[in-house]
């Protein structure tokens, strides 16, 4: 009889689990009620994530990189915030917590024009009025004070952008960048060698639009964005923690990352740079990765697979969900 209860009990307890993880899947759409906002550069509405519900944490915004979006689409076979919030609610947060933005739609206004992904509609300036009001919705539809916030890439400095923009640090309880564009990118130099400038790779020449916001550590808008040398780059409330590759990653590092053949260490204004340290922010924590390609199932990338990586997924998880000075917990 013991052992018939210790069975039955197993059972009802991975029923419960089973019934429990079902209703916490993260979507592919916005709830009823949402208000429909029209992306800025597209002139249609905004894709992303999110739900109806009861929320006890701070709600958390996902931000995609440049080229992504918030799930796979039939234009884009990544869209991995979507598997990370999905960790989040598996591990207790309600869907109705975890929100994902797609801000350049679902890249299948690519297939007609490669130099999109480097054009005025992939800069940060374009998209933080997306943001802006994407965050301000789910603001309103959750009744919560404050977001987190966790950006890949490109998401990182739109979400620095709308912050120095609009002055509402007090707004972002904690920031989760992961390998985030914030002192440039490599891929952005008059170098011949430097072959992203072609048009099948994105036009990603000093002159595109996304090359004059990233293409050196020293173009205006990343020394607005940054401020002065030496400055803390994380003035304010809001907790930093950033995630970054220290091994690989095809728009910092000129090596081999996965199937991506490297390019020079040479900045848009064609000048020798190191670009490693791209990722990292003066005053916040900082957790650095190797091998992360082995998480990019596609083209065996870090900057791609550190995304979809077990590290950083837990990472980020512990950072969101810690606690305060003397044990309390500052979630609220």
């Amino acid at each position: 009889m013991t052992s018939w209860i210790r069975q039955a009990a197993a059972l009802a307890a991975f029923v419960t689990a089973a019934a429990v993880q079902a209703a916490g899947t993260v979507g592919t759409s916005l709830p009823p009620g949402f208000p429909s906002i029209e992306d800025t550069s597209l002139a249609r509405p905004l894709i992303g994530f999110g739900a109806a519900g009861e929320v006890r944490r701070t709600p958390v915004v996902f931000i995609h990189g440049n080229n992504d979006t918030p799930f796979a689409t039939a234009c884009n076979r990544y869209g991995r915030v979507q598997a990370m919030a999905q960790y989040f609610a598996d591990n207790g947060y309600d869907t109705s917590e975890l929100w994902g933005i797609g801000y350049q739609g679902d890249q299948c206004d690519l297939a007609g024009d490669q130099t999109r992904r480097s054009s005025i509609a992939h800069t940060n300036a374009a998209n933080v009025p997306d943001l802006r009001r994407f965050i301000r919705a789910v603001l309103d539809f959750t009744g919560a004070k404050r977001v987190d916030i966790v950006g890949h890439s490109l998401g990182v400095t739109l979400a620095r952008e709308w912050m120095r923009q609009d002055e509402v640090r007090d707004l972002v309880r904690r920031f989760v960048a992961i390998d985030g564009p914030n002192h440039g990118i490599i891929n952005c130099s008059p170098d011949p060698a430097n072959y992203y400038q072609a048009p099948a790779a994105g036009g990603f020449t000093p002159a595109s639009e996304v090359c004059q916001e990233l293409g050196s550590p020293n173009t205006p808008f990343l020394r607005l964005l940054n401020g002065r040398h030496g400055q803390n780059e994380t003035e304010g409330p809001t907790r930093v923690l950033v995630i970054r590759n220290g091994d690989a990653s095809f728009v910092y590092f000129p090596v081999v990352d996965g199937v991506v053949a490297p390019v020079p260490a040479v900045d848009s204004f064609g000048q020798p740079t190191d670009f490693s340290r791209s990722a990292s922010l003066r005053g916040a924590r900082e957790i650095v990765l190797t091998g992360q390609g082995a998480y990019d199932p596609i083209l065996g990338s870090g900057h791609l697979g550190i995304l979809n990586s077990p590290q950083t997924w837990q990472a980020a998880f512990e950072f969101l969900n810690g606690r305060g000075k003397g044990g309390k917990d500052d979630d609220h």
